[in-house]
């Protein structure tokens, strides 16, 4: 399915209407709805920007429209229950299947989905777990099941799950969570759930473990692979383009334009750390103020690593229940392989926590995350190190709102003093 980002398909014009400064939101104008064909507006373009009375922002107005979220103007009401108020809240976010728009950045998906409301109009991936999570309490398990549908539905026809439904996230995904939907979803319709989906649970995989035989000792690292000896391949994130994000495009220009390193590095790891869903944090900084030293895609995350375990045990759960017990075994030897590595490389026995990994350094990262967690989730951490995760979370995590993503203040909004629900 060819589908263009707006910065490809719009070139100069979008350029120019990111880098004028006139939007306080330039979501505005990466998620635009042209009422024209593209060619036909470039061309207007092309020959009234020449003029001396040419307006850019009527430019605009007069070329594009924006399409205005349901809650936009929504008022909560206050004598709601909270739990009344979340369910009043599901129809308001829920959009129906999408109509193709020719020139919009929106990937149309076949099923109803839940947006997060506010600026947002399109389906995020990991945020979308827990979304499903409230969902089921909810018991609108409909829903979840046409979410997950959506999913499946982008990995056949992309291969993976974007970062959300915009032609402009098609260079990373997200965390990956699928495994985990189809779990939840499993536990409200049964195991057959696990053979429904098992296809799609394994062209993700195939995504984050592409090029896996092309990596050694000599090309240590391609795409989302990372080669450490003759046993061992782990995960990093990464995204395909060397380029500022379209939907922050003159901020990503403006770092790149002030940056004394390589650009092209530079843009791939905020990518990097868009994947992640952490950005931005000190978590991906060699100094944890300075976002110039992002540094994502030189790191093995623990929390990304302990998700493609959950994976490759899911797919070994789904092609059990198929009958094919080779597959299952295979799976089961990826997870148990991954299982170990994940104890050696990531925990450190000195400070009793898990911690990301430096590829290129070989030494693990500085910063403390909440990341550290996941190998507990997943019972990866045996009970003593576990026991010591606690620890730190009560010593240097817990605060009276609850757990900050990191204890560094690096007024970035994944670090203190901000805790995020999924974590």
């Amino acid at each position: 399915m060819k589908m263009q980002s707006p910065e490809k398909v719009f070139k100069d014009l979008f350029v120019d209407l990111h880098l004028s400064g006139l939007w306080d939101d330039v979501k505005v104008i990466t998620d635009a709805i042209p009422m024209h064909d593209p060619e036909i507006i470039l061309d207007k373009y092309a020959r009234e920007k020449q003029l001396s009375n040419f307006d850019l922002k009527a430019f605009f107005n007069n070329n594009f429209k924006f399409s205005k979220t349901k809650a936009a103007d929504f008022n909560s009401d206050r004598s709601l229950s909270v739990s009344a108020h979340i369910q009043s809240l599901w129809s308001l976010l829920e959009r129906k299947a999408d109509k193709k728009i020719e020139g919009s950045s929106l990937i149309p998906l076949p099923y109803p989905y839940i947006v997060p409301g506010g600026r947002f109009n399109e389906i995020y991936y990991w945020d979308s777990f827990f979304t499903m999570l409230g969902l089921v309490r909810s018991q609108r398990t409909d829903i979840v099941e046409s979410m997950i549908n959506n999913f499946a539905w982008l990995i056949d026809n992309y291969g993976f799950i974007p970062n959300g439904n915009r032609t402009y996230f098609l260079g990373r995904s997200q965390p990956p969570f699928f495994a985990l939907m189809v779990s939840l979803l499993a536990t409200e319709k049964g195991d057959d759930i696990y053979i429904k989906y098992l296809n799609q649970l394994k062209k993700e995989y195939k995504f984050w473990m592409k090029d896996s035989q092309h990596i050694d000792s000599k090309t240590e690292c391609l795409n989302h692979v990372v080669y450490l000896n003759e046993e061992v391949i782990l995960n990093r994130y990464f995204d395909q383009y060397q380029s500022p994000r379209p939907e922050m495009y003159a901020d990503d220009y403006e770092l790149g334009h002030a940056y004394e390193g390589d650009t092209n590095e530079l843009y791939i790891n905020i990518r990097a750390a868009c994947e992640s869903g952490w950005d931005f944090s000190a978590r991906w900084f060699e100094n944890p103020n300075d976002l110039n030293t992002i540094k994502c895609a030189q790191i093995l995350p623990v929390d990304l690593n302990c998700l493609l375990f959950y994976l490759e045990e899911t797919i070994a759960k789904g092609c059990a229940l198929k009958g094919d017990q080779d597959q299952a075994n295979i799976f089961l030897d990826k997870s148990k392989a991954r299982m170990a590595a994940i104890q050696n490389i990531f925990w450190s026995s000195e400070k009793r926590y898990y911690y990301d990994y430096n590829f290129e350094s070989k030494e693990l990262c500085n910063v403390k995350s909440l990341a550290g967690v996941y190998p507990l989730y997943f019972n990866i951490a045996s009970e003593e190190q576990a026991k010591h995760v606690a620890n730190t979370l009560e010593a240097d995590f817990l605060h009276s709102g609850g757990l900050v993503s990191t204890p560094i203040y690096s007024g970035q909004q994944w670090d203190a003093p901000n805790g995020w629900a999924p974590l």
